[in-house]
């Protein structure tokens, strides 16, 4: 198999890594994301949506990045892909089990983006060490709050919150489902609040910030005749085997 050469900032990555040199660079995102926070190496970003998360890990993926998905059993790998996850770069570990918090600085040790569901809330000590850890190696950490809420990671530097959620596409007892607007909160980091509507996604698949919208005369939204089957949004899992996390045990202690 032919692979594409290597960039200058690929090997000037790989050497920071190697080298755990403090550096700090903003990741690729869906255009339509870039409105609403700006995602960088060295930070924490809380969020309470699998499609958010998903769109989120599309930008660095599609950049060359490797991602990788911690404890979350039900990822769904047919909705990645349709947000543009290479799946080929991307790490899962289902079920981590009680060393999530290793297995999670382990892969900050080999990947760019990780999402992780903590089980248990994180307390500051091990917070800070794994701020540290991302400054050193070059990532950033997406926390999914579904199970705890704002409690899972203390003093994330961006929080945010899907405030609303929409389908279109359906009538009264007829049509397809088209796609999916939002309005997402995006909150902290010293920098001010930011409230955006989106499409995640839009009828083509695509993450977009929400434009002019036309009125059905049962008030839904119409967009021309094309759908997608709700079906590709199937949370189907993948076992990741195992990972020997034993070498990041500094991180979860505290």
């Amino acid at each position: 198999m032919v692979t594409a050469a290597p960039t200058i900032a690929d090997l000037r990555q790989r050497v920071n890594r190697m080298q755990g040199a403090t550096v700090a660079r903003r990741l690729p995102l869906l255009p339509g994301l870039t409105d609403l926070v700006t995602l960088q190496t060295g930070m924490v970003a809380s969020l309470d949506s699998p499609a958010l998360a998903m769109s989120l890990m599309a930008g660095p993926s599609q950049a060359g990045d490797w991602t990788a998905v911690v404890g979350v059993p039900e990822f769904g790998f047919d909705a990645a892909l349709a947000f543009g996850v290479d799946l080929g770069r991307c790490i899962v570990v289902s079920e981590p089990g009680e060393h999530w918090l290793s297995v999670t600085a382990g892969l900050v040790e080999v990947t760019s983006l990780v999402l992780v569901r903590p089980p248990v809330p994180v307390s500051d000590q091990q917070a800070m060490r794994m701020l540290a850890r991302l400054r050193q190696k070059d990532a950033a950490l997406l926390v999914d709050t579904e199970l705890l809420g704002d409690r899972a990671w203390p003093r994330p530097q961006r929080r945010l919150t899907v405030t609303d959620s929409r389908w279109s596409g359906l009538g009264r007892g007829h049509g397809h489902l088209q796609g999916r607007r939002v309005t997402v909160r995006s909150r902290g980091g010293g920098v001010p609040d930011r409230t955006v509507d989106l499409w995640l996604p839009d009828q083509r698949l695509d993450v977009r910030v929400e434009s002019g919208a036309h009125r059905s005369a049962y008030g839904e939204d119409t967009y021309g005749a094309h759908t997608y089957d709700s079906g590709t949004y199937d949370s189907g899992t993948y076992d990741a085997g195992t990972y020997d996390a034993g070498t990041y045990d500094e991180v979860a202690a505290g």
